[in-house]
């Protein structure tokens, strides 16, 4: 295999280099090593090294899983791997080591990628854009002004890149969607419950977060799920059963749909032009494939929604500072926490039980509705984001009021969180660049449970509309 074509091959097709003695899984994570360390310094993609463990594990044997020898990158948020710090971006965390492995992270591990390092995010995910203190902004391989997205910005930037082929991610309010639209990538949110927490934890973020990957291809999507999917003795709850495999499944054509497709955000008003476009084009090629697409969306009060979401969003992080802080014995202030994370933490304690209650509550009433819609339409189609991916230091991030601060968050990213809210599978497809050459990302959006629809509607726009051959190039 010749590495110039390296990065120009999904996750997949590397392990079956390496399967068929091509490349040795210790060459291919050389590479890896050689392009972090040559794009990294223009990309801050990757926050943390772990080159040696991972030389280690390329010696093998490597396991009988369909990414063995493929390189890869965890985030920095949730998922612990023994031996390496998880600072969810923020001072206020120490570099203390895992002494074990998340149930996820054994599950990548036994489908043999070899993770060399951990990726960039903002201070405890709770932003679109990927710009904190502790590490700095991670820059968009496609405009290095740019924004990331975020909170999975570091891995999209990695995999836009070239560095790996597909990274770890996780979505609590877009997480995986909005890095993957800023960066030209695939990026499925599961169901809820699809994927375990244990043993740390029950769930993350009362069930508004789901973790995956981002990727280049539909294929490394749907393998990573057959992978990581699955429930684990004393998880709260559980996702619709799963086909045996969304690898084998997704290659199936797909019933002819009905799409509702929207140009509006939920409060009425029109996305950005370039992101209209995005939602016409795909619009169109869902059309030429034969399925029913009409503009339609689902009833969502907006005004009722976002408040609900803000006091389960805030009072899960007072939650995780408070834990921390007994443990470390410090207190939330400016010196260690910015300014809008600090108002954001001050307002999660002011929310009370019967608010927090009443919160699921109407989150909950959302599901329904949501579920109401899917009666009529198989997919929702969006744009992942409001207008196009921004430049950094567009957001004020010192803004203690979490109202001032939070408006221009939910103006650019207006659709997402209504999925974590619902608990549905939702995934980017970078089926659209604008004149500047960025990418626009659109989202479909399915029924809980229905990854599956997504998947093979999404190969099937693949064909149609490739991208892969299309890469960021960064000139260092």
């Amino acid at each position: 295999m010749a590495f110039s074509e390296y990065n120009r091959t999904d996750g997949l097709g590397l392990a079956e280099h390496v399967a068929n003695k091509d490349v040795t899984a210790a060459e291919l994570l050389e590479e890896a090593i050689a392009r972090a360390e040559r794009l990294n310094p223009a990309l801050n993609a990757i926050v943390y090294k772990d080159y040696e463990r991972a030389r280690a594990v390329a010696r093998g044997p490597l396991p009988a899983g369909p990414f063995a020898g493929v390189p890869f990158l965890f985030k920095d948020i949730f998922a612990m791997v023994q031996g390496t710090p998880t600072r969810q971006g923020a001072r206020f965390f120490p570099a203390f080591p895992a002494d074990h492995d998340s149930y996820l992270t054994v599950r990548f591990k036994k489908a043999g990628l070899i993770a060399f390092g951990k990726t960039n995010v903002p201070e405890f995910g709770l932003v679109p854009t990927t710009e904190g203190k502790l590490y700095g902004p991670a820059h968009n391989p496609w405009n290095l002004a740019h924004s990331t997205g975020g909170s999975s910005g570091g891995s999209a930037a990695a995999v836009a890149a070239g560095i790996v082929p597909l990274a770890h991610g996780n979505d609590g309010g877009g997480s995986i969607r909005i890095p993957a639209s800023c960066c030209g990538l695939v990026g499925l949110k599961p169901s809820r419950g699809r994927i375990s927490y244990g043993p740390d934890m029950a769930d993350a973020v009362d069930g508004l977060a789901v973790d995956l990957v981002v990727s280049r291809s539909v294929r490394d999507t749907a393998a990573a799920l057959d992978a990581a999917g699955g429930n684990e003795p004393g998880d709260p709850y559980s996702a619709p059963p799963a086909p045996a495999s969304y690898l084998q499944a997704s290659k199936q054509k797909p019933k002819r749909l009905r799409i509702g497709f929207a140009k509006k955000k939920l409060d009425g008003t029109l996305v950005h032009p370039d992101c209209i476009a995005a939602v016409e084009h795909a619009a169109k090629l869902c059309a030429d494939l034969g399925h029913a697409v009409e503009e339609a969306s689902p009833d969502v009060e907006l005004a009722v929604l976002m408040p609900a979401f803000m006091a389960l969003w805030t009072s899960n992080l007072a939650a995780i500072v408070d834990f921390v802080a007994r443990l470390t014995g410090q207190t939330p202030s400016p010196d260690n926490m910015e300014g809008l994370t600090l108002g954001l933490y001050e307002a999660g304690k002011r929310v009370g039980a019967s608010d927090y209650l009443l919160a699921k509550m109407t989150l909950n009433l959302a599901a329904r509705g949501a579920a109401k819609f899917h009666q009529t339409y198989d997919l929702w189609l969006t744009a992942t984001l409001g207008a196009p991916p921004v430049k950094l230091g567009s957001f004020d991030l010192e803004e203690r009021d979490p109202g001032k601060g939070m408006a221009p968050f939910v103006d650019y990213v207006p659709f997402t969180a209504a999925q974590n809210i619902t608990g549905q599978p939702a995934i980017n497809l970078p089926l659209h660049w604008n004149a500047a050459g960025l990418p626009i990302g659109v989202q479909f959006v399915a029924p809980l449970g229905d990854e599956l629809t997504l998947l093979q509607l999404a190969t099937q726009l693949e064909h149609a509309a490739p991208w892969f051959a299309r890469y960021a190039t960064i000139k260092v």
